[in-house]
């Protein structure tokens, strides 16, 4: 390891104005508690690029519980390594102190007395765990990792155990400015995908580092580095070792990304798509990428991706241009013979039955939505179902009818603008149940009571 390259205020690009304001708070009182705060990761990356950021995340010297310490409004989460989130409304700050690599000969001493399963036998083979990246785009959970890895470590030392050099770069709120230890600064000029240690040891580690690899270029329209595209022509098989359920995150990821068309083609040139589905990486062909490249065009009009892309419909972006594989998705029945519900997958890739489910409701509600013959009263009652502003977005993307999005999005601001209209009930409210009136009791019939 060598000394850092820092790079002072007036010689870089990144100001305080382009940091989230509480993500600065939370840098500010940090450095007054006498802890180093740095911004990490994809944010300075994405910072010094001139682009927004997805999120903001901070590395220190502090250890969580005094994070916590210091921020009532702090919730310590994580089992395997613990993390800080430091909350602002519907927002969180995430504050990780910095780690250190764990050798394989550390990970084994620390869990002696466990029993090796199949699939222990199959990550011990892989050098050592597959580590949680923190920070940005680089974060992830893996399923081949040890619960005990509470590693606390020095700047220097999380720099070096993140996966890519443009990762690993940090702004010091002290100084303002750019520390970086792996060369990362040189890469991000010259528009290289970097690996940080021997990419072949690195992929086997984690093999989802080979799709963060893909993803990122396409992002940020950077080539991938030589040893990187070696190691993944090597190994792009262990991708099936990965655990499915983040695998399928990944792609959700890639999606939201609005370079999905770019991405999946290099996927496909790589045939990193092979292990996980076979239909998906035979099918990939014009359709799917004109389907991709939809959504990237719609995405790529919001500074965020916004509510209304959903995973349901990233889903039928991905699966209706497969054709008979997507057909034999959507048409499995709820419950099979036994009244079990059957397990929906693309491959390896698993799909949860509420995004199926919700992806069937919205392409059946397009023949609605294309019938102009409708009434009013029957158009107010469809603004109120469900699924109407998912597959008002799925016709925007796919449907190829503009005159018919724009005439349902006049028609809705127009009914907001007017206000319930008397006598018109949303389509699927429940109907109202009729109190039943209470029979009242005859008096009894006979002589008068003396009183």
């Amino acid at each position: 390891m060598s000394e850092p390259v820092i790079v002072p205020r007036a010689e870089h690009s990144l100001s305080r104005r382009q940091v989230d304001p509480d993500a600065l708070r939370v840098l500010y009182r940090l450095h007054q508690g006498n802890y180093t705060a740095y911004l990490v990761g994809g944010s300075v990356r994405d910072l010094l690029l001139g682009r927004k950021p997805k999120d903001f995340d901070i590395g220190t010297s502090a250890h969580p519980y005094q994070v916590k310490k210091l921020f009532r409004n702090c919730w310590i989460i994580g089992r395997r390594f613990r993390l800080a989130h430091v909350r602002f409304g519907e927002k969180a700050i995430e504050v990780a102190t910095f780690r250190r690599h764990v050798s394989a000969e550390e990970l084994a001493a620390a869990q002696p007395e466990e029993a090796p399963t199949a699939g222990a036998r199959s990550a011990a083979s892989t050098v050592a765990p597959a580590v949680e990246e923190a920070g940005g785009d680089d974060r992830a959970e893996a399923d081949r990792l040890v619960h005990r890895d509470n590693t606390f470590g020095t700047p220097e030392e999380d720099a070096f155990r993140r996966d890519f050099t443009v990762n690993a770069l940090f702004y010091d709120i002290a100084t303002f400015s750019i520390i970086d230890y792996t060369g990362g600064l040189e890469d991000l000029r010259a528009g290289v995908i970097r690996s940080i240690g021997d990419p072949m040891v690195r992929c086997q580690e984690d093999p989802v580092r080979m799709l963060r690899a893909v993803t990122l270029a396409a992002r940020l329209g950077f080539t991938i580095d030589a040893p990187v595209e070696a190691a993944i022509a090597a190994r792009r098989g262990d991708l099936a070792l990965s655990s499915p359920a983040r695998l399928m995150d990944e792609f959700y990821k890639l999606l939201r990304s609005g370079a999905a068309e770019r991405a999946f083609r290099m996927l496909t040139e790589r045939r990193m798509l092979e292990p996980l589905s076979a239909d998906l990486q035979e099918r990939a062909g014009d359709t799917l990428f004109a389907s991709l490249a939809a959504v990237d065009a719609f995405r790529q009009g919001f500074e965020a991706a916004p509510a209304t892309l959903t995973n349901a419909i990233l889903l039928g972006s991905l699966l209706v241009p497969l054709g008979p594989a997507s057909r034999s998705i959507l048409q499995q029945p709820i419950r099979n013979e036994n009244g079990k519900e059957p397990r929906l997958s693309l491959g390896l890739l698993p799909l949860a039955r509420r995004d199926v489910e919700r992806l069937r409701h919205i392409l059946a509600f397009q023949r609605r939505l294309a019938d102009t013959t409708l009434s009013p009263r029957a158009r107010r009652g469809l603004l109120h179902r469900g699924p109407f502003q998912e597959a008002l977005t799925w016709m925007q993307l796919h449907g190829q009818t503009p005159e018919i999005v724009e005439h349902w999005k006049g028609f809705a601001e127009a009914t907001e603008a007017a206000g319930p209209t008397e006598g018109d009930a949303p389509a699927d409210a429940a109907p109202r149940r009729r109190r039943r009136r209470r029979r009242r009791g005859r008096r009894p019939v006979g002589p008068a009571v003396p009183e």
